[in-house]
């Protein structure tokens, strides 16, 4: 006689999430590059771009070497599009998993959002390592603030990608929008520059984006001598944290009706 094991919810949503998790690393590491791409993408461009302002500032950009100041900026914009893009397309991709009771349209959007995230550090460790291997100096004067940055850089992408994935549901063009919206904020939040090179009068043209904010309070916790005047960590904490309640509550409305459309 065969013994029927019962689970109670929460250990149901975990299996649910490994298993899409698993789903995703498979399909994300799918070609023969894999996780090299992932660091060797991020590398090139922190390279060229830390060429290109080290020939103007002679090295330094604030207190901070420029190759470190360009890492922070390119990781940390790149965990943003790429949690928000992913997880703004977790609902569609996966929308034929829902037939199955347990799986339910969250699951898929924390799978593809924890792949991303973990992506993004193994990328920040790797790269950190092949500093230390070719003797390069870093500093990490608080690196505890730099993954609570990070964490809650994520947590501000993840909420918007939640909200834009219900949003495709209704009107399948909002991914276009989205994309319209996406592409500037690699250019606006302090990725090529810092807000010491941006007068005082300008700053509130720029400083209304979270995302400025975690890069320039993350350079900050690896060189304390990097100037904060112009971000706030309460505006960052306080950002992702309204975008995750308001996003949980849009779905809970709306995620059934959601996905029978």
């Amino acid at each position: 006689m065969t013994t029927v094991l019962k689970r109670n919810n929460w250990a149901i949503w975990r299996d649910v999430i490994f298993a899409l998790f698993v789903r995703e690393i498979r399909t994300g590491f799918n070609d023969r590059l894999g996780l090299a791409w992932a660091i060797f993408q991020p590398l090139s461009f922190i390279f060229l771009l830390s060429f290109l302002r080290g020939r103007m500032d002679g090295g330094d950009t604030h207190t901070v070497p420029t190759f470190e100041f360009m890492m922070y900026g390119m990781l940390l914009i790149q965990l943003f599009l790429e949690t928000l893009t992913n997880c703004s397309g977790a609902i569609k991709k996966n929308k034929a998993l829902f037939a199955f009771r347990q799986v339910q349209p969250i699951s898929s959007v924390l799978a593809s959002a924890l792949f991303n995230l973990l992506i993004k550090l193994a990328v920040f460790v790797l790269i950190f390592l092949i500093m230390y291997f070719l003797k390069m100096e870093f500093r990490l004067d608080d690196p505890l603030f730099i993954l609570i940055n990070i964490i809650t850089l994520w947590i501000f992408a993840v909420s918007l990608g939640l909200l834009f994935a219900i949003a495709q549901c209704y009107v399948p063009e909002i991914s276009k929008i989205q994309s319209v919206l996406s592409r500037p904020m690699f250019f606006i939040s302090g990725v090529f520059f810092s807000m010491q090179d941006v007068p005082k009068e300008y700053w509130h043209f720029l400083d209304w984006n979270p995302i400025l904010h975690a890069i320039e309070l993350t350079r900050h916790a690896a060189y304390s001598t990097y100037s904060t005047e112009a971000v706030s960590e309460s505006y960052l904490f306080l950002s992702a944290l309204i975008a995750l309640f308001f996003s949980v509550c849009v779905y809970h409305i709306s995620w059934k009706q959601a996905v029978s459309r």
